[in-house]
């Protein structure tokens, strides 16, 4: 299939998933409309609200002139008619349809798929794939869904938790490969945030119940600083009382905090903690004070192989988005920092 043919068919899914966004009552998006209903009763973290999330801003990024963006620094390569290689896609399933870009990253490198779905997310990419296949029915022959052992296959890309990329190290050492690792995301604040910008970092925090690579997990915040504001943002997500998984989770952390009488900041449905660590339970948020913000750059520096993004307002020196931004990367925002298009194409 000739490179144009393979940008157009996904600019064709771009598409069709902006227009389920305005009529998803319409036939035509019969698939992917069931296909989100079945993941949800199959897999409960994935709310509705949150799938359609994912789906929208996947149709927003999917669009001619981003896809230009993203891929004329390779176009000469991509030009290029090397012979395919089969790539293994071992997928995570954190969040909804969180393979995607490894997919169609391997697509549009002219290569073929060999995906392993995650056991929580089994529905939405296939349902995306013969979307992708009505488009375009050249896919067909170089799609594949196993649930079973990877093998045949030339090139891997995994992704897991810190615990399974060491099994990944070993099974798939020998290969080129891709192995990626639990990452987690923070925001550095000054405490002169506006509402917009809470607002913003409230969705950096919550959105996914703060499941997601990019969700921030850790806050610093100057000492002294007022969090009232902050709880306010949170307001809108005080709905995840109402999900049972989440809200089991938040009952017992906060549980937890209160017999290990450690003082906490507590709204309902999230609790607040000062903490050094990164990672956080679902339902806790970590802070940590600092007096002066080059005083917690070495931390930020030592954490960077397991940061995912920085949220900030400051100038920093390392990548930041602003708040509200953690949740939508651009195409060429690739996980870990490791260019998947560079890799596919050496």
């Amino acid at each position: 299939m000739e490179l144009n043919d393979r940008i157009e068919s996904i600019i064709g899914l771009g598409e069709l998933l902006r227009g389920y966004q305005k009529n998803p009552n319409n036939p035509q998006y019969k698939l992917i409309d069931e296909a989100s209903r079945q993941a949800f009763v199959e897999n409960p973290w994935f709310t509705p609200d949150h799938i359609q999330y994912a789906l929208k801003a996947w149709g927003d990024s999917l669009q001619q002139n981003l896809l230009e963006q993203w891929l004329n620094p390779y176009l000469q390569d991509l030009l290029i008619q090397k012979k395919s290689k089969t790539v293994g896609l071992i997928m995570a399933g954190n969040i909804p349809v969180v393979g995607l870009h490894d997919f169609l990253t391997v697509l549009i490198s002219g290569h073929r798929v060999c995906a392993k779905l995650s056991s929580s997310d089994q529905r939405l990419i296939p349902a995306l794939t013969t979307m992708l296949i009505n488009i375009q029915p050249g896919w067909k022959e170089q799609i594949e869904f196993i649930n079973w052992k990877l093998n045949n296959f030339d090139t891997i890309i995994a992704t897991g938790s810190n615990n399974t990329s060491r099994y990944f190290e070993y099974y798939f050492g020998k290969y080129p490969h891709i192995i990626r690792k639990g990452r987690n995301s923070i925001a550095v604040l000054t405490g002169e945030e506006d509402g917009f910008a809470l607002r913003g970092l409230a969705s950096d925090i919550m959105l996914y119940f703060g499941m997601g690579c990019r969700s921030v997990s850790k806050i610093y915040v100057p000492k002294g600083y007022d969090f009232s504001k902050l709880e306010q943002a949170l307001v809108p997500f005080a709905r995840y009382a109402n999900h049972n998984k989440y809200f089991n989770n938040y009952t017992y952390y906060k549980t937890v905090l209160m017999l290990n009488n450690t003082p906490f900041i507590d709204n309902g449905f999230l609790s607040l903690v000062e903490n050094s660590d990164l990672a956080s339970p679902v339902s806790l948020l970590h802070y940590q004070y600092y007096n002066q913000v080059e005083e917690i750059i070495p931390q930020i520096s030592r954490m960077k192989d397991s940061i995912q993004c920085i949220v900030s307002t400051l100038s920093m020196p390392f990548p930041t988005v602003l708040p509200g931004m953690a949740q939508t990367p651009a195409l060429w925002d690739y996980a870990d920092g490791k260019d998947t298009m560079k890799f596919l194409l050496s």
